[in-house]
């Protein structure tokens, strides 16, 4: 069942981890195109590369676009934005993804990782989802469906994510507003909220084995999660299965946050 048949996605931070998964699922389930942000050094520029050539592989029916830019900088969104217009006429589905956390400790956290944490995360979840949300309503037939990738960290606290965990609860408030704000453009806004992931975010905080095997038994369904299992509840917010869905917020953790024992 092609859930996206037709549609234009697109997604921040896509390079890897969740933002790569949902690339390939949205492809997988119709999509004809795909406006991938990503950072835009050496090392992203060669993932997106190999995941464009995956995704044109696979799925002939999609069309991929790149936009590389700092998305705590306005200005990269407005480039994605007149890119996806530019090549695609339109956006469909956005996928607020990109997001950084470097784990530290709160009490000799230099300010200026609290200020680039939430300029990444939530200033820049901000400036493309008022960017989108602007095409959105401008094109015909007007609305979409915004999908912002908060975590369970907007629920929970942690200890050496004092500057992380307020910025995803932003994001969770963000996309509840946004769904008052925007409901009579008929763009629908919506939170996922991953627990641990196992991506490139918390590589190094998973590489310790006492912590990752505290996780995993803390997790119900008793393993770690992975990417493709954000991009599925992904797809189903961005399709018309949640055409009455908005202002919502989907816990896709395994479990980890009803686990009190």
């Amino acid at each position: 069942m092609a859930l996206l048949a037709g549609k234009i996605v697109c997604i921040t931070g896509s390079s890897r981890g969740i933002g790569r998964a949902c690339a390939l699922e949205s492809a997988k389930h119709g999509a004809t195109g795909l406006l991938l942000h990503y950072y835009g050094d050496e090392e992203t520029e060669a993932e997106l590369q190999t995941l464009k050539a995956e995704v044109e592989r696979s799925h002939s029916q999609c069309r991929v676009v790149c936009v590389s830019g700092d998305i705590a900088d306005p200005a990269t969104s407005t480039k994605v934005v007149e890119s996806g217009v530019r090549e695609f006429g339109r956006i469909d589905v956005l996928v607020s993804n990109a997001g950084i956390c470097p784990f530290a400790e709160f009490i000799t956290m230099p300010h200026a990782l609290w200020e680039r944490t939430r300029a990444v995360n939530l200033d820049g979840t901000f400036y493309i989802v008022q960017a989108v949300a602007n095409q959105m309503k401008a094109q015909v037939p007007q609305g979409g469906a915004i999908v912002g990738v908060a975590s369970i960290s907007a629920l929970v606290g942690g200890e050496f994510q004092c500057h992380y965990t307020p910025t995803k609860a932003g994001i969770l408030s963000l996309m509840q507003s946004c769904a008052i704000a925007l409901g009579k453009y008929n763009i629908r806004c919506n939170a996922v909220l991953p627990g641990t992931i196992a991506t490139d975010i918390n590589k190094e905080d998973l590489a310790n084995d006492e912590k990752r095997e505290y996780t995993i038994k803390r997790t119900v369904l008793g393993r770690l999660g992975a990417p493709d299992d954000i991009a599925g509840p992904m797809v189903f917010l961005a399709s018309d299965l949640a055409k009455y869905v908005t202002g919502a917020s989907l816990l896709v953790d395994g479990g980890l946050f009803v686990n009190l024992q």
